[in-house]
């Protein structure tokens, strides 16, 4: 028995059904952007590998596990991107986009990570994300959980989703929580799985972000970041949450929140779900204020967010959201073979005369009664008729199909008028 080729395992195809939903969101998407004057950008899908080793951290799994990295002809080390943010900022450094300025950016598009693909999760998979650089207050990260908010708010999904923040501090309170925590895991070293063993010699921050449910315990006794915080840090995030408070914001205080990416410091966020089970987080971010100067540039503040595109459509459908695909308005039907011809010029008439219509028109070989049931499965809620009575007399016959009324017949000018006002 022959076999097809199929899909490479965890890059799956969008099909129709479940394209409706991206495109309603993709619209939302668009639109918020810009009334927050955020511009798109558009990286390349590939980078030099240096790009995500020196920003994401050598240590995490993303580099150290789940990259797609190869040798082009030249043998330059590049890797497919597993994440946004990196791209960007290589971009805006080589293009001098944030010299002695604020910038405001969103992209959308494919990521690409090796893992065990789930739902939710996939080995392609596909993010939005909004980064600003050259803004260092907590009035730019208010700004964009304010963002983020007003598009749950959009889709319906305000109380679906919660807010967990925390803040990771300067390097200095890095550096010193790494060594408390070191410390403290140490003394619970016979606890630990094999990854957080691992973890503690590369960075024990991460033991923190473990799924492992037998370390839970072990993890919420752990010494707090909270703790140690630089006093900018505290203050930046005191006044955040009073901004949040203000706005009506409901947030969580989680001190184990770390986020998986290195470059991360400061003011890091999450948007969490019930609803997806273990894939709860929808959208991730925070602060990454010396990505910019780990990757050759000056030292500039930035902060952004990335959304997870399949897990925002898994929530919309969790939650029943329907959005049927948009069937055509109108439908023509052209019996023999002057009708196919005059069906044709008919179509593209009604395109010049109604831009605004959605006209579908029977191609190849059927009868009358196959064209219209064709037209009927369509969705259609008119069928334009074009047979042999109707090409004599220079008209078209009209059909309601989701109506009780008379089929009549008129000329295309009349046809035009008609639409006009059954559609607008």
């Amino acid at each position: 028995m022959t076999h097809g080729i199929s899909a490479i395992r965890g890059m799956n195809d969008i099909l129709p059904e479940e394209v409706v939903y991206w495109q309603f969101i993709e619209q939302q998407l668009r639109a918020l952007f810009a009334s927050y004057g955020y511009i798109e950008i558009r990286p390349p899908l590939l980078e030099r590998t240096e790009v995500f080793s020196r920003s994401i951290g050598v240590a995490t799994d993303i580099v150290a596990k789940e990259m797609y990295t190869f040798s082009d002809r030249n043998g330059e080390n590049l890797t497919l991107r597993p994440e946004g943010t990196a791209g960007c900022v290589r971009a805006v450094i080589e293009h001098h986009l944030a010299y002695k300025k604020a910038c405001r950016f969103w992209m959308m598009g494919p990521m690409f990570r090796y893992e065990r693909p789930q739902k939710g999760r996939y080995r392609q998979f596909y993010q939005v994300g909004v980064e600003a650089l050259g803004l260092p207050g907590p009035d730019i990260d208010a700004e964009l959980i304010f963002m983020s908010q007003r598009l749950w708010r959009q889709l319906g999904l305000s109380d679906d989703l919660v807010l967990q923040l925390n803040s990771l501090g300067d390097s200095a309170t890095r550096e010193k929580y790494r060594e408390v925590l070191k410390n403290y895991f140490i003394t619970h070293y016979d606890q630990l799985d094999e990854d957080s063993k691992k973890r503690l010699e590369t960075n024990p921050l991460r033991i923190l972000d473990s799924k492992n449910r037998e370390l839970e315990t072990l993890i919420q006794d752990a010494p707090k970041i909270t703790q140690f915080l630089d006093e900018t840090s505290r203050q930046n995030l005191k006044t955040l949450e009073a901004l949040l408070t203000e706005a009506r914001i409901r947030f969580v205080l989680n001190s184990r929140l770390v986020r998986g990416l290195d470059y991360y410091d400061g003011m890091v966020f999450e948007w969490e779900t019930q609803l997806l089970g273990a894939q709860g987080a929808v959208c991730g971010g925070g602060r990454y204020n010396g990505l910019v100067e780990c990757l050759g540039g000056e030292s500039i503040p930035a902060v952004g967010f990335a959304i997870g595109m399949e897990r925002l459509v898994e929530v919309l459908k969790a939650k029943q959201t329907m959005f049927p695909i948009c069937p055509p308005d109108v439908y023509i039907v052209r019996v023999g073979e002057r009708g196919g011809e005059e069906g044709l010029l008919l179509a593209e008439y009604l395109r010049d005369e109604l831009p605004f219509l959605k006209v579908l028109s029977y191609m190849g070989e059927g009868g009358f009664k196959q064209q219209l049931r064709q037209a009927d499965k369509s969705g259609a809620r008119i069928a334009l008729i074009l047979g042999e009575t109707e090409i004599a007399s220079g008209k078209v016959s009209l059909k309601f199909l989701r109506e009780e009324k008379p089929q009549q017949i008129f000329s295309k000018e009349e046809i035009k008028t008609i639409l006009m006002s059954y559609f607008s």
